[in-house]
């Protein structure tokens, strides 16, 4: 299960690519819309696939031979990773919406553009507390295939979303085909180079290894859930419940640190964000021994308490590596860079899943055999603690508050203005001088 979930996420590691292509070959004249409709009909289609048992199409391969089984398995494996696919190409075109929404309000109200980032990732929050129960309780009703075809209708909402986007059609006057294609090459050309020479600055390439150290840690989710299912019992409609609970938390955890932690250092969240998540990540060694049965705590609580706080905990160290990437992408290759350093943080979930995969298959456990799990829960939990020795990397950069660069933000904009004005003065003073001399 852990290595599925690390294919699943393999679309989100090449983020990079879908925004080169975005920005650099229009789709019918168009660089956001017409790719949010592509993604969204074609997540669609991979969705209504699984959900309808692709059609019929492989009832012949189904009654000839043993591997009839294994090869619809790979079928589905192949379109879930292609709706993921779509998902991570709508969340890159949304970026870049936002990314140029924050351009524009930054100018102004850098207050403005910072708390885009929180308003996307609540709305995406609010998403998620939808998507927490339903997955589980319509498992309660209805079967896999049916909740695969539910689920079809909203990539299908994000394409028809998608035509109400304000969008200039680019303009292609004086300019053949050719020439088009020619200059988008020279620009992704241009984009690239761009990129290399911002990765290659200490205070962009240190900052961005902290965060794939942070996140690659190995995990241990997969091996829980099948205790959790196997062992104690939960079923679908109750781990709904659970994730509907660890969904509000997030939201909490948002408001908590937009009200009283955006003034605090992004390297000191993180630290202490990674300090007090190790002993209470430690409570799994609880559950997994039914020590808190002897002091008379009912399993299910015991996990929508653990789930609560670790929660909060989470969306406070995520939100300032989202505040930290947007703070040291240059000016030029901000949009391209951002999405490049949350493929890192992806791709580094992904080495995280699979080395925590390894590890559930190395030490014996199965989903009937969790003898060594409280091996494997501590073992995930010890690394979690040595990306700390790294935390130097951020010194740069991660010593300022939000509150602070928005600030910094604010003056910038502010002797843009001046400067603005000055030279719009003198080039005026210059006119009249030239035009009396004229006279």
């Amino acid at each position: 299960l852990s290595a599925l979930s690390g294919i699943f996420t393999l679309p989100w590691t090449v983020k990079p690519i879908y925004g080169f292509l975005s920005d650099g070959f229009p789709l019918f004249g168009y660089r956001r819309r017409s790719y949010l409709i592509l993604a969204g009909v074609t997540g669609c289609f991979s969705y209504s696939a699984v959900g309808h048992n692709f059609w019929g199409l492989l009832d012949n391969v189904n009654n000839v031979g043993d591997g009839s089984s294994s090869t619809m398995v790979s079928y589905t494996i192949a379109a879930l990773v292609l709706s993921s696919a779509c998902i991570a190409v709508s969340d890159v075109v949304a970026d870049g919406i936002v990314v140029q929404k924050t351009r524009e309000s930054a100018k102004t109200d850098p207050s403005l553009a910072g708390g885009l980032q929180s308003l996307c990732w609540g709305s995406a929050a609010v998403g998620g507390l939808l998507s927490a129960y339903f997955s589980g309780s319509l498992l309660e009703v209805m079967k896999p295939q049916d909740v695969f075809s539910l689920t079809a209708i909203l990539p299908l909402l994000v394409a028809l979303i998608a035509f109400t986007i304000e969008e200039e059609p680019l303009s292609k006057s004086n300019m053949n085909s050719n020439q088009q294609t020619v200059n988008d090459f020279v620009d992704i050309q241009s984009q690239i180079d761009s990129l290399w020479n911002a990765i290659k600055q200490p205070a962009i390439y240190k900052p961005a290894l902290f965060i794939f150290l942070w996140q690659s840690t190995p995990t241990s989710d997969g091996a829980m859930l099948f205790f959790q299912t196997e062992n104690l019992g939960f079923g679908p409609e109750f781990l709904g419940r659970v994730r509907l609970l660890g969904a509000f938390s997030s939201l909490f955890g948002i408001w908590l640190y937009n009200t009283y932690l955006k003034n605090k250092s992004i390297k000191d969240i993180l630290f202490w964000a990674t300090i007090i998540s190790f002993p209470l990540g430690l409570l799994d060694l609880v559950l997994i021994t039914h020590a808190n049965r002897l002091i008379g705590i009912p399993d299910n609580w015991f996990i929508f308490g653990d789930d609560v706080v670790l929660s909060v905990l989470g969306e406070i160290a995520f939100l300032p590596t989202l505040v930290l990437a947007a703070r040291i992408c240059p000016i030029g290759v901000e949009a391209v860079l951002f999405a490049t350093l949350m493929s890192i943080n992806n791709g580094a979930g992904v080495v995280g899943t699979e080395i925590g995969a390894l590890l559930t298959k190395a030490l014996g456990v199965t989903e009937s055999n969790f003898d060594n799990l409280w091996l494997l829960s501590l073992i995930c939990n010890l690394t979690s603690l040595y990306p700390l020795l790294f935390i130097g990397w951020l010194d740069e950069v991660g010593t300022d508050s939000e509150q602070e660069i928005e600030e910094q933000q604010k003056e910038a904009a502010a002797l843009l203005v001046a400067a603005a004005s000055e030279s719009s003065e003198a080039l005026s003073a210059i006119t009249t001088v030239v035009d009396t001399e004229a006279t």
